[in-house]
């Protein structure tokens, strides 16, 4: 039970940014939204983690988790960024917000069959994850709306409703996309890793310390998508050569 009450809390938290959202009448408000979802993000990763703990992991949960992640990080922020912003382009707002509802929800379909063994039971988590995971798609669009109203209208809303837009798309997909995301369940402790750890710390300290603090937030899942999206590109060579070779294989064989 107690995984499934923490998943059930990350719902509860995206749909009270809907409400939120739906009902917003200050840049305060959007804030409380976007928080809100980051909320949610924090029970999405504590359920598993319980889970694996008391070894109660269970293909139900799996299955909860997904349709939990669907509101919370699908609905929830599109919902909140076309009332936020891209209600300024109208239909058009609609269906780019539709299509990260969308992508998500194939995302996760996809997930949950990669996920599932034989026996319908949850297998073990793998160094890399096909697709974006939607909670970080999601940690992008609300990061962006929380920092943004955050700075008292520094950075343009509705007059940037295009360049969103266009974000929203991109997102969505690679949610859908064969790029392959680190899932960081299976970190050794080495030089790398500290490495890693260590300019992490020091370019969020440098962020917060020029920006406000909800500004980490928006650099960390940035650069999260950034370094998935440069590792594909830098194993785009190999995947090709692998293609030659088994070409010339299979003709050698003929």
């Amino acid at each position: 039970m107690l995984p499934n009450l923490i998943t059930l809390s990350s719902v509860f938290c995206g749909f009270y940014s809907m409400v939120v959202s739906s009902e917003a009448t200050s840049t305060h408000d959007f804030y409380r939204a976007a928080i809100l979802i980051l909320f949610a993000a924090v029970f999405d990763t504590l359920d598993g983690r319980v889970a694996r703990m008391t070894k109660t992991q269970s293909a139900f949960g799996l299955q909860l988790d997904s349709l939990a992640d669907v509101v919370s990080f699908g609905a929830a922020p599109a919902l909140l960024l076309y009332h936020w912003s891209l209600a300024a382009l109208g239909t058009v707002g609609v269906f780019a917000c539709f299509a990260f509802v969308a992508g998500g929800a194939v995302r996760l379909a996809r997930f949950n069959v990669l996920s599932m063994g034989s026996s319908g039971a949850p297998t073990k988590p793998s160094k890399y994850i096909v697709g974006l995971p939607i909670p970080a798609a999601a940690a992008v669009l609300v990061s962006l709306v929380a920092a943004c109203t955050a700075s008292d209208g520094v950075f343009g809303i509705r007059s940037a409703a295009q360049p969103l837009m266009a974000m929203v798309l991109v997102l969505a997909g690679l949610m859908v996309s064969s790029v392959k995301f680190r899932s960081f369940k299976n970190v050794t402790l080495n030089a790398g890793t500290l490495a890693f750890i260590a300019f992490i710390a020091g370019s969020s300290a440098l962020v917060m310390a020029r920006l406000s603090p909800i500004f980490v937030v928006a650099w960390l899942v940035s650069f999260y998508v950034l370094v998935g999206i440069l590792e594909w590109l830098w194993h785009i060579p190999g995947r090709l050569r692998g293609k030659d070779a088994a070409a010339v294989g299979d003709a050698t064989d003929e």
